[in-house]
Formats: C-alpha cells, structure tokens, sequence
C-alpha cells in the first residue's frame, strides 16, 4: 500500500514538473511574438496597412518568395524524387551539400552567394559579360531566398516519396513501360501532400529571409527590399511600420504552420 502511494506520488511529482517545463518553453516562445502585438497601436493600424513602404515591401516579398518557390518546385522535387528512388556513391556527400543551407549561417549564404554570382565572381562574370549585374537586383534576391529555403521542399518531398508503398508503384510499372506516366498518376498523387507541406514551408522561409539577401542583393526600396528588410530599417525610422510588418509575418508564418500540420494530418491518416 505504501508503496503504491508512494509511485501515485512520484508519478504526480514528475508530471507536475514536466507540465512546468512545458509551460515555461511555451511562455518562452509566447512571450517575444505576444510583445511585438502589444507593441502596435490600434489607431495605427489601418494608416500603416496603407503605407505605401509596406505596401512595396510586401508586393516584392510575394513575387519573389512564390518566384523562389516555383524554382524549387522545378528544382528539388526532381532531385528528392532522384534521391528518394537511387543508391549511388557519393549520395551521402551529395545529400549533405544539398542540405548545407539549412544550417549555414546566413551572413555565410550571402558571402558565398556574393563569390558566386557577384561581377569578378564563379559565375558572375559570365553574367557580367553579357551586362548584367546580379547583386543589387530582384533577381539576387529570387537567387537567395531559393538558395536557403528550396532545401526544406527538397527535404519533406524525399520524405513523401520514401514512405510510398513500393508495392503499388512496381504493379504500376507492370501495367505501363512509361516512367514518366507512372510518376505523374501514382508517385506524384501519393507523394503530393509532403510536396504541398514542403512548397509551403520554403515559401514561408522565403519570405522571412533576411540575411543571404541583404549580403547579395543588398536594400534597395521598391528593387531589393522584403518585408524582412524593410523591418529591418523602419525599427530606425518608423517604429510603428516596422511592428505592423513584424505582425504580418507573425500571422503568414503561424498560418503556414498550421496549415502544414493540417496536412501532415490527412497524409498519416490516410495511411492508417
């Protein structure tokens, strides 16, 4: 009987703790995104929503991210579906450079976009030849923002087609010669949840993306400036602008999340 009591209490004591913790990493996280709407003035909100720098700001964010993110789609769901489907030498090397902008730091992506692509660089001066410059333009920031965040589509659509059931893509292949037909009617359905989750995830990256492009495409109002840098500049000149900014993309990236875990959702549903 003591014994029983006293495991009831030890368990009672451990989930006691464990609830602590769990509240006091969500505080963590909670407290900083709930200061930010605390900041912003609600006689404010519909002036700055009519600022045309945020308006700018935004209308390049979305261009160029959703820009970003259809170059990913025809780059990494190719690579993924590659990856997912191959065993080769050096795939593990290979594997691990494409996923190197995950973690690189940001100030690193930009440098080596910069050595790259900039005038005297790798590839730059192939571009330079033909007069055109990339650093300084909308297109070093679509070069950028496709840089750090196509590895998160590349990552989760691996994922997808991984986990397919390899028995129902081989009757596939018995049914018709054509790669390409039984990769557009049964692998690309069964995979498209994880590619949908990854689009979005390297949409939203890319529109958060601030330091590779502030190295590389540098911040040029209406030419190179995104939300993120445009934050980055109003906290100095217009406070109020900034923490109206800050809050959208609050709302974008909490949207986006959820969304992805609705889908995450259906997809290991449907699977049970």
């Amino acid at each position: 009987m003591k014994r029983a009591f006293a495991k009831s209490l030890s368990d009672k004591i451990i989930i006691a703790i464990l609830i602590l913790i769990v509240l006091t990493y969500f505080l963590f996280v909670a407290l900083p995104i709930m200061a930010v709407f605390l900041r912003i003035e609600p006689s404010q909100v519909n002036a700055q929503l009519h600022n045309a720098a945020i308006i700018e700001a935004i209308k390049l964010s979305l261009f160029t991210a959703g820009t970003a993110t259809l170059i990913a789609l025809v780059l990494a769901v190719p690579t993924a579906y590659f990856m997912a489907t191959r065993n080769f030498h050096g795939k593990t090397v290979l594997d691990t450079v494409i996923d190197l902008p995950i973690v690189l730091p940001p100030a690193v992506a930009g440098v080596a976009l910069l050595y790259a692509f900039a005038p005297r660089g790798l590839l730059g001066s192939i571009f330079n030849h033909f007069g055109y410059i990339l650093p300084g333009s909308t297109i070093a920031v679509i070069i950028a923002e496709t840089f750090v965040a196509s590895p998160f589509l590349l990552r989760s659509a691996k994922t997808g087609f991984e986990s397919m059931d390899r028995d129902v893509i081989n009757s596939a292949k018995m049914l018709t010669d054509s790669r390409l037909r039984v990769f557009f009617t049964v692998t690309l359905p069964l995979s498209i949840r994880a590619i949908i989750s990854g689009a979005m995830m390297t949409w939203a990256r890319a529109l958060g993306e601030f330091g590779a492009t502030l190295m590389f495409a540098g911040n040029l109002p209406g030419v190179t400036q995104t939300m993120p840098l445009a934050i980055y500049v109003f906290l100095y000149s217009d406070p109020m602008a900034g923490v109206m900014l800050s809050i959208i993309l609050i709302a974008i990236a909490f949207a986006v999340l959820i969304t992805v875990k609705l889908v995450e959702q259906k997809r290991y549903g449907a699977k049970k």
